[in-house]
Formats: structure tokens, sequence, C-alpha cells
């Protein structure tokens, strides 16, 4: 079976699992519901939950504990999206070829569709309590996915990105930061919890933690690149957003070449973590390798 179809029934059973955990669209509070529903089926490539999963096979989980977490870390990565396309912070009124959230459904429901997401997602991830009581590792699961998540996390590495728009000093240190925070503390969370609800040992945890924030970091460098050299066509949403926003980038401080170089050696790297350890998933080597290689 080809990597493609495998991907393609992997996405699959992703969606019908996210649409079990999404709330009813119904109630007084229905139209933040139905903008819930909008958001998350705006689609992309389920990166998160499918990485999760993914390390969860790789470690030999076979436990449905590991479905709430998936969902979870979907819905925050979502609501993440949803909120960065408000006009506050980067105005876009498209994302993967479709109208954004609050071009849809208003300002303010874009606004509590965000908060709702997150809301949920913890709501949701908490559902593993009652599913293993007696399994310790749930909580420590819980506890990484929720300081990912927030200041310490991807909000902390907003903060600092938005903090430095049209900064004339810019450094190599903050960027990381940023990098790091941003878009890897939510590949960190996929991977290590993914590994530690299958029942890997510390130093496994660790290993998969710190290759997923190698990705997570040639990930974002590769963004950079295909915001410079994409197109609406591809991406689905307005390329050259990070000139307009005047945002520090690896290509404005590094230049085009250097920052695919640069991607192309934290994505080995992260490689070789992975291949040191006792256990393999060719498909989520082949994955992570698309990933890097991507073209939107």
């Amino acid at each position: 079976m080809g990597t493609e179809k495998e991907r393609n029934e992997r996405l699959g059973q992703i969606e019908a699992m996210l649409l079990r955990y999404l709330p009813a669209e119904e109630g007084y509070q229905k139209t933040v519901c139905e903008a819930m529903h909008y958001s998350i089926a705006a689609g992309g490539k389920r990166l998160r939950p499918m990485l999760m999963l993914e390390t969860y096979r790789l470690f030999g989980g076979t436990s449905a504990i590991i479905e709430p977490f998936a969902a979870a870390i979907e819905m925050i990565h979502t609501y993440s999206l949803v909120h960065d396309d408000l006009p506050a912070m980067d105005d876009d009124e498209y994302r993967r070829g479709k109208k954004t959230t609050h071009a849809v459904y208003g300002e303010a429901i874009g606004i509590l569709t965000g908060d709702a997401l997150l809301n949920y997602a913890y709501e949701t991830a908490a559902r593993a309590f009652s599913m293993e009581p007696g399994n310790e590792t749930i909580g420590r699961a819980f506890q990484m996915l929720s300081q990912k998540a927030g200041i310490y996390g991807m909000v902390g590495g907003q903060t600092a990105d938005l903090e430095a728009e049209g900064e004339t000093e810019r450094s190599e240190e903050k960027l990381y930061f940023i990098y790091q925070m941003k878009t890897g503390a939510l590949l960190e969370a996929s991977m290590a919890i993914g590994a530690l609800l299958a029942g890997a040992g510390e130093e496994e945890v660790r290993t998969v933690e710190r290759a997923a924030g190698e990705i997570g970091l040639a990930f974002q460098i590769q963004d950079d690149v295909l915001d410079l050299t994409g197109s609406f066509a591809v991406l689905g949403k307005p390329i050259g957003s990070d000139q307009k926003n005047q945002k520090m980038t690896y290509v404005t401080l590094y230049g085009l070449d250097a920052a695919k170089q640069k991607a192309e050696e934290l994505f080995l790297s992260a490689m070789q973590r992975l291949d040191a350890l006792s256990v393999q998933n060719p498909f989520l080597t082949g994955l992570l390798r698309d990933l890097i290689h991507r073209e939107k």
C-alpha cells in the first residue's frame, strides 16, 4: 500500500474522529457550534493528530485512550488559526482556499469560536480520565497538552512573534524562541503525548520531543520559504503576509537559500534521533519527510 493511499485512509479516520468529538449544532449556542464545525471542516493536513496517532502506534499503543487527545490537539491548533486570522492579528480573509471564520461569521463570533474550540479541547481531552481511571499517564499527558498550548508554549511564542513585528533589531535567539514555541510546541506535544500514552520510557519520550522540536523549526522555516515562493492557488491563502506585517523570519534574516539549507539540516537531525530508537514506523518517517519537502 502506497504512502499516499495510507495517508488518505488515516486522514479519513481522523476526519471521522473529529466529527464524533465536535458538539452538536443545536441550542441557543448553535451559531458558535456551527462556526466550530466550519473552522474544523476547513481541512488541512491534520498533521498534529496524525503525528500523535503514529507516534502512539510507533511504541505499540492500541487503546482508544489516544483519541480524545488527538481530537483535542486539532481543536487547539484550529482555535489558534481562527484567532490568527482576526483583524487584530493577521487580518486574513482566506485560509486553505475558504473564507476565514471571522469573514463568514463576523469578528465577534470569530473570537468566541476560538475561545470555544480551546475550551472544548480540554473538555474533550478530559474524557480520557473516565476511559482508563487508573492510568496515571493521562494526567501527565493532560498537563503537557495544557503547557504546550499556553504561555510557555504556543501563546508565548505568538506573543513574542506579534511584538517582534516591525522591530529593527532582529536576533536568531528570539526567532528560534518564536518558532519553537509558536509552531514547535504543539508538534512536541503531539509526538510526546503519543509516546507517553503508549508507555514509552522517559528517555524515549524526551528523544521524541526533541525530534519534534527540530521538525517544528524546520516546518516553520519551510513555511517562511513558501510565503515568499508559493502561490494562492497552491497554498489556499494570501502569500507575502510576512512582508506585509514586517515579520522577522529566517528568510529575512539569512536569505532564501540559507533557509532551505537550515530546514534540511534540522530535518536530518530529527530523523537521526528517531532512527536511533529501538522501534520504527515507516509511515511516520515518510510523513515527516513529505512535511518538510511540501509545497503547501
